[in-house]
């Protein structure tokens, strides 16, 4: 009998703290789900305010990210409020959870340090072709963790921003115009003044190469099996590899046409 009476003191129990409680579980989920729609609403205001404006494309996607981040911590904030949680001992859950997450994600807040010192220092921007990481690739993103390169192959790489802002970045398209370097083996053989004049006359006829500063050509070496000149040429940077490639090709066929010997290795067997 006694047992049974517990039983039912219980369930009185919390029958009356579910009574007393329900109003709040109500209005915190109402708050969450108004909310969610309130930070979907300022998140779309933000990004429509970014494309009236001529802000740089990283560092829109930035703000973004972290002002999404914001407000939805500030919706935790107050839906755990409204569950009853004093705000003296969630500054201290916050505090103790911040500082557990801080030691488990070093790597996270080094990247988001990263991208900071990025958007800071631009050493690159959205639509650059870099090389970083063994990766070369036009910049597509750069968001709070990570940049996000696209390939020669169309594939997306995903580079953490701590690694990229304590590294070599070579950023090839920092400066409006490029200089190619394209070395030829020629034989021992073969004229060398009339190879040189045949690789100026290309960069001459190619309206992609600049004439200011003029193309040169160098003897770069003498190598083992072969007499190696070094072109170099300008272009601006859209009409680089249109430029080199057509050079690569020209010089072949031009050398065969003018008897040029182009080297490559070779191994002679002789019978015993």
């Amino acid at each position: 009998m006694i047992e049974i009476e517990k039983v039912e003191k219980y369930v009185d129990d919390f029958t009356q703290w579910a009574i007393e409680f329900l109003p709040n579980i109500i209005a915190a989920v109402l708050i969450l789900f108004i909310g969610l729609w309130v930070v979907k609403m300022i998140n779309k205001l933000v990004r429509k305010f970014f494309e009236k404006q001529e802000f740089d494309l990283a560092l829109e996607h930035f703000l973004q990210s972290f002002i999404s981040i914001v407000l939805k911590f500030l919706l935790f904030v107050l839906v755990i409020t409204q569950l009853g949680v004093q705000s003296s001992s969630l500054v201290a859950i916050v505090g103790a959870a911040g500082l557990a997450v801080g030691l488990a994600l070093q790597g996270s807040l080094a990247n988001f340090a990263g991208g900071v010192l990025i958007l800071i220092f631009k050493p690159f921007k959205v639509g650059d072709f870099i090389s970083a990481q063994g990766v070369d690739g036009t910049v597509t993103e750069i968001s709070i963790f990570t940049t996000k390169l696209s390939t020669f192959g169309n594939q997306i790489a995903i580079i953490p921003n701590g690694q990229l802002s304590n590294n070599n970045i070579i950023n090839y398209n920092a400066q409006d115009t490029r200089r190619d370097k394209i070395t030829m083996g020629i034989g021992y053989g073969s004229n060398i003044k009339e190879a040189k004049e045949i690789l100026l006359q290309i960069c001459a006829e190619n309206d992609k190469i600049l004439k200011d500063p003029a193309p040169v050509v160098y003897v770069d070496a003498l190598a083992d099996s072969s007499v190696n000149l070094s072109l170099r040429f300008w272009a601006n940077n859209p009409d680089f590899w249109e430029a080199h490639f057509h050079v690569m090709e020209e010089t072949k066929s031009r050398f065969d046409a003018a008897g040029i010997e182009i080297p490559f290795p070779q191994r002679v067997i002789h019978k015993a």
